[in-house]
């Protein structure tokens, strides 16, 4: 069984994909797995590629959820999007990254927030 982090992880994954195809993005791809790092998902807003690095906590005790997307992630993310882009021959669209904060407090619903273009 997985640790209890990595399952709400991947709830709040579940959670801003229905957000995200409610906002009329079209999900390409999930837990895409790069040489360097993983992209949590691929998608279209219309025309642009967007790169959705998702951020789930319990809480904002330590912070909002896309705080916890420091520069040196975003580097990561920036060479798996390279990488993704190159193996499906998308290199003539343009792209940006999003994050997906989702907060699930205990007993109540979850809120989910976009920031598009993040980095």
């Amino acid at each position: 069984m997985a640790a209890p982090h990595l399952l709400q992880g991947r709830k709040g994954e579940r959670i801003a994909c229905r957000f995200l195809l409610r906002q009329g993005f079209d999900i390409l791809a999930r837990r895409y797995q790069g040489r360097s790092g993983e992209l949590d998902v691929v998608a279209f807003e219309k025309e642009t590629l967007v790169f959705v690095e998702v951020k789930t906590r319990s809480s904002r005790d330590f912070g909002e959820p896309y705080e916890f997307v420091d520069w040196q992630k975003q580097q990561i993310l920036r060479r798996v999007a390279e990488q993704f882009i190159s193996d499906h021959d998308l290199g003539n669209y343009c792209y940006r990254f999003d994050i997906v904060a989702v907060l699930i407090p205990r007993g109540k619903d979850a809120e989910v927030q976009l920031y598009r273009n993040a980095f």
